[in-house]
């Protein structure tokens, strides 16, 4: 298959190739996704120290923080710090609500920070459960829900023993 395009008076011929020709002419690929691991859920989850409170164990954490005036959600990474971060203190939020701690604004709070972590590639976060108390955080929760985000990481692949009975399917295998 060719592509003729024309730049200026020259017509120029370029042979395009499928992905399957591509892959099959490839003799290495490396991929440059940091997350890749994380999403084949292969990768390391830090456990902490036995003495510390749990809950520790997570890739990416949901967290609230709200003052008297605004809220803001952020996503925090185990290694980078936080990712993703949204206030209802931005002035493209801030002007089109009412209140920016009212109900309302938690809830489109929520809808905006599930729009920014499918655009960012994240779909699963932890949620500790001591931090959920009261009806709006419920409402931004819920929101975050409806929006695709799902608020329960999976479990950390574990690969054991080849001829053991009780294996695990593999996150990157989908049997149908």
């Amino acid at each position: 298959m060719f592509l003729r395009t024309r730049v200026g008076n020259l017509l120029i011929k370029r042979q395009v190739q499928t992905n399957s020709e591509i892959i099959a002419n490839c003799k290495e690929i490396r991929n440059r996704n940091p997350r890749n691991l994380e999403r084949l859920r292969i990768a390391r989850k830090p456990i902490g120290y036995s003495l510390e409170k749990p809950g520790f164990s997570y890739w990416h954490k949901f967290i609230l923080n709200t003052s008297q005036r605004y809220i803001s959600a952020e996503v925090h990474h185990f290694e980078n710090g936080p990712v993703i971060t949204v206030s209802s203190q931005e002035n493209g939020i801030k002007s089109q609500l009412y209140s920016t701690n009212d109900a309302s604004a938690y809830i489109n709070v929520g809808r905006i920070f599930a729009q920014r972590c499918l655009e960012c590639g994240i779909t699963e976060l932890y949620v500790n459960e001591d931090d959920i108390s009261g009806e709006k955080i419920n409402l931004l929760l819920n929101e975050v829900e409806k929006g695709g985000i799902s608020l329960r990481e999976p479990p950390r692949y574990l690969h054991r023993y080849t001829a053991h009975w009780l294996r695990d399917e593999k996150p990157w295998e989908t049997v149908e």
